[in-house]
């Protein structure tokens, strides 16, 4: 007799592996401008939440449109990667997780650059985290 398969149901990730990972693919993705990488960390609809600004997307291309603007300025200031040091992670809920980074750059000249601070409310998924909300913070 073949038994049925156990779905096992998605949890929020706190996993620091699993954390890590998802930050270390999104930070390559912003540092070489890969809008389609960005875009791919993203659930829809998403939203990105700072002092002056608010904006939202729900389509990749509207997540990729929004970042268009950053390549330049990394590439203005030579970054050459990026680096989240994940300084808190708060389980919210059975999918959500809110995750505290501080990025952290190198320059083309391997020099450290200061970052900014920013919260991520991710959603676990099948395929992993998925950044939901993203808040400046200072």
């Amino acid at each position: 007799m073949v038994r049925p398969a156990i779905a096992v149901p998605v949890r929020a990730s706190t996993d620091l592996d699993t954390l890590t990972d998802f930050f270390d693919r999104y930070g390559v993705a912003l540092t070489t401008g890969d809008v389609a990488a960005i875009a791919a960390c993203y659930a829809l609809p998403g939203m990105v939440v700072a002092d002056t600004y608010s904006f939202s997307f729900t389509s990749p291309a509207a997540v990729a449109l929004s970042f268009v603007g950053a390549a330049p300025d990394y590439q203005e200031r030579e970054l050459v990667a990026a680096h989240a040091a994940i300084e808190d992670v708060q389980p919210m809920s059975a999918l959500l997780t809110m995750v505290a980074v501080e990025w952290e750059f190198l320059d083309s000249r391997g020099r450290r650059v200061p970052g900014e601070r920013y919260r991520y409310l991710l959603r676990s998924t099948d395929d992993g985290p998925v950044i939901c909300t993203v808040l400046r913070t200072s």
